[in-house]
């Protein structure tokens, strides 16, 4: 497992879409892991089709989804 930073990661894409072939790469932010880079696997790759067509577009966007959480936390507490 290779730990990169998100500037390396930005500066050197091409490098690093390589090397993720022969192994993972974690991302790391301020010297946190924020993210991990791997070769998706077949059962993945299978999942996300399934899913193409199965999950509504019903214009309902990313922003309406944190309205939504925003509130419920909101009304947790």
């Amino acid at each position: 497992m290779l730990k990169i930073t998100s500037t390396e990661l930005k500066q050197n894409l091409g490098k690093y879409l390589t090397i993720v072939n022969k192994e993972e790469i974690i991302i790391t932010r301020n010297g946190i892991p924020v993210a991990k880079l791997t070769i998706p696997t077949e059962n993945e790759m299978n999942l996300v089709s399934q899913l193409i067509g199965v999950i509504p577009d019903d214009g309902y966007t990313i922003e309406d989804s944190r309205k939504e959480r925003l509130l419920e936390d909101e009304s947790n507490n």
